[in-house]
């Protein structure tokens, strides 16, 4: 199983209206294990991280107003990359990892991206 990044917009009665992606797309924002071992990690949450935290023990929402700070958020572990990846215990050798989050992020950040274009949020479930 694995957690899914996906764009929605709020509806006028408060509900959410997830957006459509072509089947291509992939969409994966890691592992569900990286609830803790990545996103809700120590190290994470030593840079000062509050949104993706938030996976440890829950899904993560968004709201359109939120989504520059958690561009932000995202920007500052693309900048700590290297030392993410070395504190990160799996799943494979420290390279793999790197990658592997890297192209986890890449994924958030074109969500956000997307976002940002509607002005709606992000969901990472």
């Amino acid at each position: 199983m694995s957690l899914l990044v996906e764009v929605f917009a709020r509806e006028p009665d408060g509900g959410i209206r997830i957006l459509d992606v072509p089947d291509d797309v992939y969409q994966s924002g890691g592992f569900e294990s990286w609830r803790t071992t990545v996103w809700g990690s120590e190290f994470v949450r030593s840079l000062g991280a509050r949104f993706l935290p938030v996976l440890a023990d829950d899904d993560l929402c968004v709201e359109a107003e939120e989504v520059p700070e958690f561009r932000r958020e995202v920007a500052l572990l693309r900048s700590r990359l290297d030392e993410l990846a070395h504190r990160t215990d799996r799943p494979g050798t420290v390279e793999e990892r790197r990658h592997q989050i890297e192209t986890r992020l890449r994924i958030i950040e074109e969500s956000i991206r997307k976002a940002l274009e509607i002005g709606g949020g992000v969901l990472i479930w």
